[in-house]
């Protein structure tokens, strides 16, 4: 089943502009936003754990050089 047709058949009173994005879907990029919100609350409701950030992987220059420094001598 589709999320949008699953939030459509809840038991939650959805405001007339919700209803309209789930069926027509967004048409700018606050509209988007929104439906955004609904499609995360829909998982919520689910039980569908949102997914974890991905690891931060930068580094600096001077971790780096010391990198390369360590492994020459």
């Amino acid at each position: 089943m589709n999320w949008r047709e699953d939030m459509l058949n809840t038991k939650e009173r959805l405001p007339k502009f919700q209803v309209e994005l789930l069926k027509n879907g967004a048409k700018s990029f606050s509209q988007a936003m929104i439906l955004n919100v609904l499609y995360q609350k829909w998982k919520r409701m689910n039980g569908i754990k949102p997914t974890p950030p991905p690891p931060n992987c930068q580094s600096s220059f001077k971790e780096w050089n010391k990198r390369v420094e360590d492994a020459d001598g």
